[in-house]
């Protein structure tokens, strides 16, 4: 029997995927996450000898009348920005919870960069100063082009200050992102220059070292750590993710998966699981204590969830479906 599946590229879902509204859905995700009711189990990463890239299988399963199963196969070449494409190349499929069948196939660099800086903005919401106005953003490639777009949706961003290696391509960002938000964007001299005076600092480079350092930390800044997805790169240095109150998106994937939180342990500078604070779902739903003074320092560890990615295809297929949008095929 043939099945009717909704296929959406990457300009379909750029255009359907609004970041204010990615950041409501993310929203509610991660509080689904917090009460158990999607079913989230740690990714599986397949790094041949050899390989240039790695391929990274993200399952999670959403419950109740509407069931769905979601899996997003991701390839992240690091070589790839290099010649002008995405790190991130896969797609996110969704299956009927009820019968298994296969419903949607949908481009995952879109949604991996909306839903990545969802996320952040969902983050810096709960625990940034409310007036922070100061962003600093270390990094200049697609996620940082998308955290301009998030960060400026939650704060009252006066000026953002944008560090990155490449200066030419830091430069056609900067002008591509003074076009789009309010507020100034400056290309730092470095990133000590960004990040010395800021409210609010995001980390999404590729880096296996750290980029920050504890002394250019102020107190009362918020960071946002979104590079190091995998245990043998690290953002954040150890004497700054001591000195932080850490939220994560989720503690198995934290203890397993995060090179910053991983790193710190091995050097002695966090006493293990229990320097995690909290879950950004359980702040989210008053169960655990966000930012408790304007002094303090927190940090959000941001690994990526599959259930990210099964809420923000989920909401696409919904979009679709009574827009008549992307391109149904029988298969």
């Amino acid at each position: 029997m043939k099945m009717k599946v909704l296929t959406l590229d990457h300009d379909q879902i750029t255009d359907l995927l609004t970041m204010s509204d990615c950041i409501e859905v993310m929203a509610d995700c991660l509080r689904a996450v917090a009460d158990g009711d999607i079913h989230n189990p740690l990714r599986t990463i397949i790094r041949p000898p050899g390989a240039s890239g790695l391929l990274g299988l993200m399952p999670a399963y959403l419950g109740g009348d509407d069931a769905v199963f979601g899996v997003k196969a991701i390839c992240v070449f690091p070589g790839n920005p290099s010649i002008g494409k995405d790190a991130h190349q896969g797609a996110v499929i969704l299956f009927s919870g009820e019968t298994g069948e296969l419903m949607a196939v949908m481009n995952a660099s879109a949604i991996t960069a909306i839903r990545t800086a969802a996320v952040s903005a969902v983050a810096t919401r709960a625990l940034a100063r409310p007036e922070s106005s100061r962003v600093a953003i270390i990094g200049a490639g697609v996620q940082a082009r998308a955290h301009l777009e998030a960060m400026a949706a939650v704060l009252p961003v006066e000026r953002f200050r944008i560090a990155g290696r490449d200066p030419e391509r830091l430069r056609l960002m900067v002008e591509a992102a003074a076009a789009t938000v309010s507020g100034s964007v400056e290309a730092a001299a470095s990133v000590e220059a960004a990040v010395r005076d800021a409210d609010v600092v995001v980390t999404v480079t590729s880096s296996a070292r750290p980029v920050i350092d504890r002394a250019w930390i102020a107190p009362g800044t918020h960071i946002v750590a979104v590079g190091s997805s995998i245990p043998t790169a690290q953002e954040i240095d150890s004497a700054t993710m001591a000195a932080a109150r850490l939220f994560v998106d989720r503690r198995e994937s934290t203890i397993n998966e995060s090179g910053d939180y991983l790193m710190a342990l091995a050097d002695g500078a966090i006493p293990g699981p229990d320097h995690i604070v909290a879950e950004l779902g359980e702040v989210l739903a008053r169960r655990s204590q966000g930012r408790r003074s304007d002094d303090e320092i927190t940090l959000f560890e941001s690994l990526g969830l599959a259930a990210e990615d099964l809420a923000a295809a989920r909401h696409l297929l919904d979009i679709a479906e009574t827009a008549s949008a992307g391109m149904w095929v029988e298969l």
